[in-house]
């Protein structure tokens, strides 16, 4: 251990963090909170301790202890083939009982401005195990739609989707894709080489588009909400009616989206 590190653990009492330090912060805390983002950020495969320590600027025996001790807690897991750190079974429990309010309040004032300032619908959907669900929306006062809070729908046939598929590692998204391409309208992609096509041409331009795939009327476009290592954990989305929302709009719709998706995780990081 460093000199720097020696001092900065012995810093971490309740004195120091509570009165006798400028920050206010524990600083093994933080270095443990650190170590747990990016072993989170490391999915799916996960990442050793030495490489865990370099991402995050720290002594190598310093990041082994605090991953040990995340891992006698169930924050973490160690491969014992691979000696890789996971992210474990108890962050996961933890983030099912805490809800996505935190997201939601930070979001919505930037859902509400895309949507004042294009007139539709702005909706935000977030990455869970199985695919996205949406929940938050904010409609157009003059705009009657369909309210899509709490659904999920599928990958293949939505922006949303396509959106988290392309910025998605492959195998990944071809597990999200396990099961067979149904068609819902004629424009519905069933094809997975077409599919995958779109998929490169979404991540080249930065946004995904549904031609009324789900919903023979439903046009849109989404954008991911990426975190810090380029992962996506929610998509924004702009959608409306084919008479409001055609084709034609898509490149002045795309890029508020990505603005929009880029303004949430900067936010997001505050969580």
């Amino acid at each position: 251990m460093s000199k720097a590190e020696s001092t900065a653990d012995t810093n971490d009492s309740p004195t120091a963090a509570e009165g006798g330090g400028t920050s206010g912060k524990v600083q093994s805390l933080e270095r443990a909170i650190i170590l747990l983002q990016a072993t989170a950020d490391s999915a799916p495969d996960g990442d050793t301790a030495s490489n865990l320590a370099a991402r995050c600027d720290l002594n190598r025996a310093t990041a082994w202890r605090l991953l040990s001790t995340l891992e006698q807690f169930g924050l973490v897991e160690r491969s014992p083939v691979t000696n890789r750190y996971t992210i474990g079974f108890a962050v996961a429990r933890m983030a099912s009982a805490a809800g996505f309010d935190g997201l939601i309040r930070r979001a919505h004032g930037t859902l509400s401005r895309v949507s004042e300032q294009t007139g539709e619908t702005a909706n935000l959907a977030v990455v869970q195990q199985l695919g996205l669900t949406y929940i938050d929306e904010v409609t157009p006062p003059v705009v009657l739609s369909a309210k899509w809070l709490g659904r999920q729908v599928p990958l293949h046939a939505t922006s949303t989707g396509k959106a988290l598929l392309a910025w998605l590692p492959e195998e990944e998204a071809e597990a999200l894709l396990a099961g067979p391409l149904d068609a819902f309208t004629d424009t519905t992609v069933t094809d997975r080489a077409r599919l995958r096509a779109e998929l490169v041409q979404t991540r080249e331009r930065g946004y995904g588009v549904c031609v009324g795939e789900l919903e023979r009327n439903l046009y849109g476009v989404s954008a991911p909400v990426l975190g810090s290592r380029g992962r996506p954990f929610a998509v924004v989305s702009i959608w409306g009616p084919q008479d409001r929302v055609p084709e034609s709009r898509f490149t002045t719709l795309g890029p508020l989206a990505r603005a929009a998706a880029d303004e949430i995780a900067r936010a997001a990081q505050a969580l």
